[in-house]
């Protein structure tokens, strides 16, 4: 192994080797390879039915491969639960905040899982509020802030742990897209200044492309059908990007008719 390739293993957050799943007859892994590497960003694109949800529940170890590894940091999710709990930040399409809990105190769920001392997580907890623009906000609860307010406060509660890495499932779907814009900016650049590792799941192609470093298509069974990296397609909104999205619409529609990588 040359020190290039010892690298490379030791920057991999997230690994599927070979795997494969089934649920009785009905396959719903195929020999899926993905790797992702420290503070990469990966979009998960696939038609209902590819396996997305699957995958999660793979990822966090809510059930254990038929035959393959999955890893995170080198431990196996399944298997070494307690060694990653609170150690991944997810968050989703809803909120899914306490509503007797103030903003801080709902960012500061995780650090309590974590045993850690109240003033220690309330720091981590006012820090990652801050960070998502919520400074003047700490006391309010959920049914004092707006949707996209609620989603910051589940974003800063994901950071707050210093997960692992952050798994965001169809986080911004359920905001208008003005509000979604904004949100999906905030999060690459603080994404890139604290070099967070994140798998993005999503049925926005756009929202894909605006969030990660690679975009991952699936097929059905779930299957890696293309790989795109963000920095070889054009920008979102030219007509050479639209060329691409007519792929993906069509790989989606049809995908028998993809090559598979």
């Amino acid at each position: 192994m040359t020190q290039s390739d010892s690298k490379s293993l030791s920057d991999t957050v997230i690994s599927f080797d070979q795997v494969q799943h089934y649920f009785g007859d009905l396959l719903a892994v195929e020999g899926l390879n993905l790797q992702v590497r420290r503070g990469e960003r990966i979009a998960i694109l696939g038609r209902t039915g590819a396996g997305k949800s699957t995958l999660l529940n793979l990822l966090i170890g809510n059930m254990a491969p038929t035959s393959g590894t999955v890893r995170i940091d080198n431990f196996d999710p399944y298997v070494q639960h307690k060694k990653l709990q609170g150690r991944i930040g997810m968050a989703f399409q809803q909120a899914r905040l306490m509503p007797w809990r103030t903003a801080l105190d709902n960012v500061c769920v995780g650090g309590e899982i974590l045993g850690q001392g109240r003033s220690e997580r309330e720091r981590a907890g006012r820090y990652w509020l801050e960070k998502m623009h919520l400074g003047d906000s700490f006391d309010l609860y959920p049914n004092q802030l707006s949707g996209g307010m609620r989603q910051r406060v589940s974003l800063a509660r994901a950071f707050a742990v210093q997960p692992v890495f952050v798994l965001l499932d169809e986080s911004f779907s359920a905001l208008d897209e003005v509000t979604a814009k904004t949100l999906r900016k905030d999060f690459v650049e603080l994404a890139d200044e604290e070099e967070i590792t994140s798998i993005i799941v999503t049925h926005n192609i756009e929202e894909a492309f605006d969030l990660a470093h690679r975009v991952i298509l699936l097929g059905r069974p779930a299957k890696i059908l293309r790989e795109y990296q963000v920095r070889d397609v054009a920008p979102v909104g030219t007509p050479e990007f639209a060329e691409v999205r007519r792929e993906i619409q069509n790989i989606m529609l049809d995908p028998g008719s993809s090559t598979e990588v």
